[in-house]
């Protein structure tokens, strides 16, 4: 099926393109570095409730390594994936695991009402503005009964290189995100039922600055803020960051602490 075109973007949101194209731009080296990813989606999986759904979507698909997994279980002519990166799209499609790969906002999905069973999203909605909109959007397309599962980064993730960043300059360096009471909050609000939402860290070590900047620029999630410093950063910042950092050196190596929110929504009959 050929993609639907991207939809165009108001420019109240500037930097949606932006996320899209950085995603898009990372699509053959994501695979190789998201070792967070997989192990967040697979116990994402984990948590599903017992369901045979009759169409499904993988929402924020990325390389489609979900995609496929979710195509294994529920059927691969039941599903659709949808990124908002159509270089993601042109990565995961060769690869299967769903009847349909669509470019679409996961503020205004391209879908009918009541058109699904299953929602799965895994560490895509921290990147829209508007996660009120992506509820009511899950609320509208879900079936009643449906599932809208999803994980998602809250505040204290990275909290080391933003701290270590402060010591060097006030400039925004490291992704900013939603507290995790926000989530609680506007899920309660959404009209779906909470059926489990929880927090937890999920920390990687790395034995150098360089090694955990370098990832997650091949993962497309380096830093997207308005603030974010612009050009090339010199040598003495990036030694000051350096040995900021070494503070927080353990045993394994330099932690990197993400805040992991885990939730489970259904539509009420």
């Amino acid at each position: 099926m050929t993609d639907l075109s991207l939809p165009k973007l108001p420019p109240a949101l500037p930097d949606k393109r932006q996320v899209a194209a950085s995603f898009s731009r990372a699509a053959a080296s994501y695979d190789s570095v998201a070792e967070l990813q997989r192990d967040v989606g697979q116990l994402l999986l984990e948590r599903l409730p017992p369901m045979v759904p009759g169409r499904w979507m993988d929402l924020g698909c990325g390389t489609g390594y979900f995609t496929r997994a979710l195509g294994a279980r529920f059927g691969e002519a039941n599903g659709l994936a949808l990124d908002i990166a159509e270089g993601m799209l042109r990565h995961a499609r060769p690869q299967g695991g769903a009847a349909y790969f669509v470019a679409g906002d996961a503020e205004r999905l391209p879908l009918e009402a009541a058109s699904c069973d299953l929602m799965f999203s895994s560490l895509a909605v921290q990147w829209c503005e508007a996660f009120d909109s992506v509820l009511s959007e899950a609320y509208r397309v879900l079936k009643p009964g449906g599932v809208f599962a999803f994980t998602s980064l809250c505040v204290g993730t990275l909290h080391e290189l933003r701290d270590s960043w402060r010591q060097v300059d006030s400039l925004v360096h490291v992704n900013r995100f939603r507290e995790f009471e926000t989530y609680r909050k506007l899920c309660a609000a959404s009209g779906l039922s909470v059926v489990s939402l929880e927090k937890h860290p999920h920390v990687l070590h790395y034995p150098d600055v360089r090694s955990l900047t370098h990832e997650l620029k091949a993962l497309g999630a380096h830093n997207l803020n308005p603030g974010r410093p612009g050009g090339l950063t010199g040598r003495a910042r990036i030694l000051a960051l350096v040995e900021a950092y070494e503070r927080f050196r353990q045993t394994q190596g330099l932690p990197a602490t993400y805040q992991v929110v885990y939730a489970i929504l259904e539509k009420p009959l």
